[in-house]
């Protein structure tokens, strides 16, 4: 990954062009329905004003190369961790948070690494033994308090942390250090955004049975199962981004997404209703908090990550 690089890669230009022309498609559509039909489209023009600064840092961290990518990863990680550690109150544990925002620092470190016996880019071994040297620097930081008293929530709550919004989300900073990154990485991050509209139109048309009342009432049976059959087809129509993916195998590759994405959402969810809150931040405009926006790409990340490892390598 690098500049020349993205600009040499037909994947790249094609995921930027695509993205450019829906942004200015969606814009001009809500300008029609506001101005012609006079309708409110406050919360369709929240949601897209976010898309206007996300999708630029997106793709000009993309397009700046592999270290800023994996380094851009890092920081989404970190803000992630930060409102899921205040959301929790585990952010009041100064030392448990700390460690584990030193640990998802260190996942892109080990990312940025080379693997000593490999001399690959990425340090896979000691990234999946990662989880392990947290569990034992946490367990250590509770000991050496020489006071049991709630240890185990706040253990607890930092490795959960660490280990769902640092080490899953981590995947997507190794797909950087693969053969075809742009076409993963872009894939990837597509087509969950995808999926997720997919899901919401699907349920407007379509939706009669909720999916999950409790934890996320306004999803439907026929949201999701329509959103699950765009993103297994939608592989197919982008497969010169996974060249190397039999049409079974971009099949697959959508399910994860497809699947993989619903439980990622509904995950974050049963926290929210937990803790009783809406949103776990208010940075992006129209979508909340960061950790609201990845938490169906933290789910889909190493699902995907690992079956394409395991049906190709990286």
């Amino acid at each position: 990954m690098s500049p020349s690089a993205a600009l040499a890669s037909d994947v790249f230009r094609f995921f930027a062009l695509l993205t450019t022309g829906l942004l200015v498609v969606g814009g001009a559509i809500i300008g029609v329905v506001r101005l012609r039909f006079k309708k409110d489209v406050s919360h369709a023009w929240d949601s897209y004003r976010g898309w206007l600064i996300m999708a630029p840092i997106i793709g000009v961290s993309l397009f700046a190369g592999q270290a800023v990518a994996i380094c851009f990863f890092a920081i989404i990680s970190i803000v992630a961790f930060t409102e899921y550690a205040r959301a929790t109150g585990l952010h009041r544990d100064l030392s448990m948070t700390f460690i584990s925002l030193a640990g998802i620092i260190g996942i892109a470190v080990v990312a940025l690494a080379r693997d000593p016996t490999t001399g690959e880019a990425g340090w896979y071994g000691l990234f999946m033994a990662l989880p392990v040297f947290m569990m034992a620097a946490l367990l250590l930081a509770s000991i050496l308090r020489n006071r049991p008293e709630g240890q185990l929530k706040s253990v607890a709550l930092a490795l959960f942390g660490f280990l769902y919004i640092g080490w899953m989300f981590g995947h997507i900073a190794f797909l950087a250090n693969t053969r075809n990154a742009y076409g993963y990485l872009l894939y990837l991050v597509f087509a969950v955004e995808l999926n997720d509209v997919a899901a919401f139109t699907c349920g407007k048309l379509f939706g009669r049975r909720p999916l999950c009342t409790k934890v996320s009432p306004w999803k439907t049976r026929e949201g999701a199962l329509g959103a699950v059959l765009i993103s297994a087809l939608f592989p197919l129509t982008v497969r010169f981004a996974l060249p190397d993916f039999s049409a079974l195998e971009c099949v697959a590759a959508g399910l994860i997404v497809g699947v993989g994405g619903h439980l990622g959402d509904l995950s974050i969810s049963v926290i929210k209703r937990d803790i009783g809150v809406k949103d776990m931040g208010t940075l992006i405009h129209g979508h909340g908090g960061v950790l609201d926006r990845i938490d169906s790409l933290i789910y889909t990340a190493p699902l995907f990550f690992h079956f394409t490892r395991y049906a190709h390598g990286m």
